[in-house]
């Protein structure tokens, strides 16, 4: 398998080389995301839904000692937002830009180096096709420098050779691509998940502090 390997970069030349690299770039990217996902799986979306079903029956403190401490994305901003709530430190608008300030800062963290895995589904097969015309004008040079001499078998030779750019482009392009959607896929479910916990959680908070404010009126008025 080694050999295959070895032989493959040393007859597609430095394009091939540089597919290789391309492709250990992303399987280390690839690894690096599924780490960072794996390393969420402390039962955050549980938690998260938990600490909100705390919060609509006016719990705050048991809400927010559920989620205090956790890495995943979900209960981490709950837990922030709980805290910026009960600090009483914002109102309103000021509370509603700040809470999505943390939610885009977190999954612009979730969503890092995404953007490295699309440019290398991008480019291996242009790469690899750029290689393959290299190949050929190659090809088409030594049939002309060979005159009427040409050997049939060395120039299919010479064209497979060039050809083989193009597949190892495509292998590399077609996994990285289906890595990309995944991950990106993942991100956008969590995203979707972050934006509904936190304007359910603002929304229970309005309806708090009006409940208190008619409560107040109330008591004026008696």
């Amino acid at each position: 398998m080694l050999a295959s390997v070895l032989d493959i970069l040393s007859l597609g030349g430095p394009v091939v080389w540089i597919l290789a690299l391309f492709s250990v770039i992303a399987l280390t990217v690839a690894l690096v995301k599924i780490a960072q996902f794996w390393t969420m799986r402390d039962g955050g979306d549980a938690v998260a839904e938990q600490a909100i079903a705390h919060v609509a029956n006016g719990d705050h403190s048991q809400a927010l000692v559920l989620v205090k401490g956790r890495r995943a994305p979900r209960p981490y901003l709950i837990a922030q937002t709980l805290q910026l709530i009960d600090s009483g430190r914002l109102q309103g608008e000021a509370l509603y830009k700040e809470v999505m300030r943390q939610a885009r800062q977190a999954i612009s963290g979730l969503a890092r180096y995404l953007r490295i895995l699309e440019v290398i589904a991008t480019l291996a097969p242009l790469l690899g096709l750029l290689g393959t015309v290299l190949g050929m004008i190659e090809a088409f040079q030594a049939m002309e420098a060979a005159g009427t001499q040409v050997n049939p078998a060395v120039l299919s030779g010479g064209i497979w050779v060039a050809l083989l750019t193009t597949a190892v482009g495509l292998a590399v392009a077609i996994p990285v691509s289906l890595a990309h959607s995944w991950l990106e896929r993942r991100v956008e479910f969590q995203a979707g998940l972050i934006q509904n916990d936190l304007e359910h959680l603002l929304s229970l908070q309005a309806a708090r502090s009006t409940a208190q404010v008619d409560a107040k009126s109330r008591l004026k008025l008696a």
